[in-house]
């Protein structure tokens, strides 16, 4: 498979494709990184060097990959964090250009804008542009429990709400709903959830919840989802061998003490995965 990944890039550890890309290609697939940003190391940190690059520059480099023949062979374009709405632009107009090449690719949308936590930490603009124009344009969408909230204007606190507002995402366009960081009271104490829909039903996975923040896990929980689901087809399979591998890094990343993600130390996990978590259909 060949993914366009348009998404940020750090040199010092992994958030964006420096945390997708990898695991991708650990598992046999063709990935061609597309920048947004050119950084140190992502902004948690405070302080970092680099800088934003041009929407038009973004779309120089699509524009010569097209040259190449590049764009009709694509297979999914996935995006992530989009730092303004000259970069949604770009990518909405890529996405186009590669389903007139080839109808069968797919669209995979990360919309990052905030966590329960920590609220929104983008430009206000980026929400809205979100959920009117980016996300009714995908066919993927990977949001956490906060941001499915925010995208359908819902309450989400129960899994029956959750569902809801999954089937709002769908009727908003997308055909598959991955919800990460779902957290709904009746679930086991130190436990965290993760849900996954389409068109054949809802699906529910929980594990132990890792007391510690991973920046860049679901930029990789994204990129593996929509690759594990474009490949077999099947939500409930996806969601049980996506989980495997992310629980896998982190469970491994929380043990090494250090604050980025251990990816590559990881790598044996996104192929072959130690844990497995029982998958329970809600509908």
């Amino acid at each position: 498979m060949n993914i366009l990944s348009i998404q940020s890039h750090v040199s010092y550890g992994h958030v964006g494709n420096s945390a997708a890309v990898f695991p991708l290609q650990r598992l046999g697939h063709e990935v061609w990184p597309v920048y947004t940003v050119n950084f140190s190391n992502h902004t948690g940190y405070g302080q970092w060097g680099g800088s934003a690059i041009p929407a038009s520059e973004v779309a120089a480099i699509i524009d010569a990959m097209d040259a190449r023949g590049a764009l009709a062979k694509v297979d999914a374009v996935l995006s992530g964090y989009q730092g303004g709405a000259d970069i949604a632009d770009v990518i909405l107009a890529t996405v186009a250009r590669v389903k007139a090449l080839n109808p069968k690719a797919v669209y995979a949308c990360d919309p990052v804008m905030g966590n329960a936590k920590s609220g929104c930490f983008v430009h206000p603009d980026i929400p809205v542009l979100l959920r009117d124009r980016v996300v009714p344009a995908a066919d993927i969408v990977t949001p956490n429990q906060f941001e499915l909230g925010f995208l359908t204007q819902r309450e989400v606190q129960t899994i029956e709400q959750t569902l809801r507002a999954v089937d709002a995402v769908f009727a908003m366009g997308p055909r598959t709903v991955l919800v990460t960081s779902v957290e709904c009271p009746g679930r086991p104490e130190g436990t965290i959830e993760m849900l996954a829909a389409d068109a054949r039903g809802a699906w529910i996975v929980t594990t132990p919840h890792l007391p510690f923040k991973a920046n860049g896990s679901g930029d990789v929980t994204a990129a593996l989802f929509t690759a594990h689901y474009l490949s077999t087809g099947s939500a409930a399979e996806a969601l049980a061998t996506t989980t495997a591998s992310v629980f896998e890094l982190l469970e491994r990343t929380h043990q090494s003490g250090e604050r980025e993600l251990q990816l590559v130390q990881a790598q044996e996990a996104y192929v072959h995965p130690k844990h497995r978590f029982a998958v329970r259909q809600l509908r």
